[in-house]
């Protein structure tokens, strides 16, 4: 019996346990601006993606799955690479406002979005306690219900997008997205999880005030370039 518990330990350490359930996953774009930390409801969340945008900032899309989640956000706008991730997770896509190339591939690809400028006033909500545009907010169950209206498939039967093998262990990891936003996350040894910084500062939650932590990080590299667009902004 203690050989089987041990194992059985050993086990679970290295595996990495994503989600649970049939419920489809809901992907939400937060905004990461420096005036909209702290940010609400990344702990419920089973992933996050963080990729570069516009002035070397970073936005997230945050990936909820069987989770009950009161508030979220702030919510802002999608960005087109964004979709990518969304689609391999079978996701229902939240965001307030896109760029013109996520407005056209959303159309392209028939994407199950739910769109903060097109909603009925109900779905979202803009705070008081931050500026626009870093303050619109929004639930769990608020999402659904815009689904639901919808008609989208609410379910899922898809697994995991991730399959990995034993990573690397890590006292600290530093991700230097750009020379305005380096991330860097360390191990907090008591509670085996890593605590994210962002820009020096310690990240924490909107409204528990707890640090942001996560379990597993993945990094992937990849080029990125600006967009020449009608609307000049340098994304």
């Amino acid at each position: 019996v203690e050989e089987e518990t041990i194992i059985e330990e050993v086990v679970e350490e290295k595996q990495v346990q994503i989600f649970k359930g049939n419920d489809r996953p809901i992907a939400i774009m937060i905004d990461n601006h420096s005036d909209a930390w702290p940010q609400a409801g990344l702990q419920k969340a089973y992933m996050v993606y963080e990729i570069v945008v516009e002035g070397g900032e970073t936005r997230l899309m945050a990936l909820f799955k069987g989770a009950d989640v009161e508030k979220i956000g702030p919510v802002r706008s999608a960005r087109h690479y964004f979709l990518d991730y969304a689609m391999e997770n079978d996701a229902i896509y939240t965001h307030f406002g896109e760029s013109p190339q996520a407005d056209s591939d959303i159309r392209r690809y028939s994407i199950h979005e739910i769109d903060g400028i097109a909603e009925d006033g109900t779905t979202f909500t803009r705070v008081k306690d931050k500026a626009s545009p870093h303050n619109a907010v929004t639930s769990i169950a608020k999402l659904k219900k815009s689904a639901e209206n919808k008609k989208y498939r609410i379910t899922s039967s898809e697994a995991s997008v991730l399959n990995l093998d034993d990573g690397q262990e890590a006292v600290a990891v530093t991700i230097p997205h750009s020379q305005k936003q380096i991330v860097k996350y360390e191990y907090d040894e008591q509670n085996k999880v890593y605590k994210r910084l962002a820009r020096g500062k310690q990240q924490t939650d909107w409204d528990t005030k707890e640090p942001v932590t996560t379990k597993n990080i993945i990094i992937t590299f990849c080029e990125n370039y600006t967009l020449a667009d009608k609307e000049n902004k340098g994304r």
